[in-house]
């Protein structure tokens, strides 16, 4: 079960100021440019050999097996832009800008500059009914006072929403996509021509890729494949982080605000690359700057440092992580099930 959030009465900032020199005089803030030189590199690397696999073997069924492989390099590419935009690899925004876009609108067919927007926001106020973006009710709801009132396919969604978590997640990239385009039809986003041209070089090029390689029914099961692959990839990568744990009053400070509203996801080497590093989430949120080999090796000193304040600690299996988001999208989804049953009754 996770804790309630129940603030401590300290001066703001000042715990979290006592490990941040922790980590500081560790050297888990120095950049780790030979680790991410290889990240980059392995990604590259497979991105390039999908693509050959893609043109050889050519109009066959057999190539929706490379469109599941694409859908895992593109998650891959995906996390790795979420570590350029934290800062993690390079210091200044101006390369951290030019090469977050090369991986989000070029590769992957996601606005960079919309998404790192919206995951600024979520870093300010995880879990924030208001604040937090990745909390506020769209298709999925997380408070079940924000589901009162939905009727039709919404309101089906929201009763049931436990069962279709999983199914909805292959409709991710495309309302990654969607959402990218509305953004940048919208004024005032930074580069948005430069954006929008990246991102349509993307588009472009994949669409004329399974047109010019593959018949048309191939071109759309292969589309349909990737893409779905890539949608349940990074859902399940993100979901274990946040959801079904305590929503903040907005009296906390960042320690116990980052804190109390993560979960850490347990496991060896291989979670860590399959997730990107993020399965270290309270880490990533108490220093998001902190290159993602560096978290391993930080929590043994923020678990600690936590127990010493008293502040709950979260972490469970991956496994184990996805039951209690999905037992808490369930709970939320309970009253409206119940008001539903009340109806048909009558």
């Amino acid at each position: 079960m996770s804790a309630s959030v129940t603030p401590r009465p300290r001066t703001a900032g000042s715990d979290f100021a006592v490990l941040n020199r922790q980590i500081t005089d560790a050297g888990l803030l120095e950049r780790r440019l030979g680790y991410y030189a290889v990240r980059m590199s392995v990604v590259a690397a497979m991105l390039c050999g999908v693509a050959v696999a893609f043109v050889v073997i050519g109009s066959s069924w057999w190539n929706l097996l490379v469109a599941v492989l694409l859908g895992v390099v593109f998650s891959q590419a995906g996390l790795l832009a979420h570590d350029v935009a934290h800062r993690q690899v390079f210091r200044t925004r101006r390369v951290s800008d030019v090469v977050g876009r090369i991986a989000g609108n070029v590769v992957i067919g996601m606005s960079y500059g919309w998404w790192t927007e919206k995951h600024t926001r979520h870093h300010n106020n995880p879990n924030h009914d208001e604040l937090d973006p990745d909390v506020q009710p769209e298709v999925l709801i997380w408070a079940t006072e924000s589901a009162w009132g939905r009727r039709g396919l919404k309101g089906f969604i929201s009763r049931h929403q436990a069962g279709l978590f999983f199914p909805l997640l292959t409709l991710l990239s495309l309302d990654l996509r969607i959402s990218s385009i509305k953004a940048l039809r919208r004024p005032g986003m930074r580069h948005r021509g430069l954006e929008a041209a990246l991102l349509a070089v993307h588009l472009i090029g994949y669409t004329a890729a399974l047109l010019l390689v593959l018949s048309p029914l191939q071109a759309l099961a292969f589309f349909v494949v990737h893409q779905a692959v890539f949608g349940v990839y990074l859902g399940m990568t993100f979901a274990p982080n946040h959801k079904g744990m305590p929503h903040p009053t907005g009296n906390e400070d960042f320690l116990r605000k980052q804190v109390l509203t993560s979960r850490n996801v347990t496991g060896g080497r291989l979670i860590d690359a399959a997730l990107g590093g993020l399965n270290h989430q309270i880490e990533h949120h108490l220093f998001p700057a902190m290159p993602a080999p560096n978290l391993r090796r930080a929590q043994p000193l923020v678990k600690a440092y936590c127990a010493q304040l008293g502040i709950s600690y979260q972490e469970t299996g991956l496994i184990e992580s996805y039951r209690q988001a999905l037992r808490h999208l369930h709970a939320v989804g309970a009253p409206l099930r119940e008001a539903r049953a009340d109806r048909a009754s009558r």
